[in-house]
């Protein structure tokens, strides 16, 4: 799908305020609002936004702690892929993960009450027979930055 600057626009407003209003978004993209609503409905049909989300802060709500862990799989075959993803998509521990080309074959974000809870969830993997050979584990201490979709400047032809 080809992106023009006001789809851009658009883009970038929303990634930070997906709650502004249709009228404000047109306003604030220098649009009027049946275009804005017009190029809005095409960028959600298109995939390109693929829903709007609440930003909620779980250390208000409950204590945890958060871990980033890298696995690399025992095989790699297709079959062996799917079935690590099949078992991340099934987890709620697992608040994301990414599949890498590198080192490592996944990248996951554990989020569990206490790093008890945490060994736990990894010996669970471990005796489940998914084919981990290895993994790593970087224990969050910190939010620095949090994730805010990056996009690309605007073709300007």
């Amino acid at each position: 799908m080809k992106l023009d600057q006001r789809d851009i626009a658009i883009l970038r407003v929303l990634a930070r305020e997906g709650r502004i209003s249709k009228s404000d978004l047109a306003q604030r993209v220098n649009l009027s609002p049946t275009p804005t609503w017009e190029r809005l409905r095409r960028l959600e049909e298109a995939g390109v936004i693929r829903g709007y989300h609440a930003d909620i802060d779980m250390k208000m709500l409950v204590p945890g702690v958060e871990v980033f862990v890298t696995v690399e799989l025992e095989r790699h075959k297709a079959a062996d892929f799917a079935a690590f993803e099949k078992l991340a998509e099934g987890r709620e521990e697992i608040a994301a993960c990414w599949a890498l080309g590198g080192g490592f074959d996944y990248l996951m974000l554990v989020a569990v009450k206490d790093i008890d809870a945490y060994q736990r969830f990894m010996d669970g993997l471990l005796e489940s027979g998914i084919g981990l050979a290895r993994y790593y584990t970087y224990v969050v201490t910190k939010q620095v930055k949090s994730h805010v979709a990056r996009l690309p400047d605007p073709d300007p032809a």
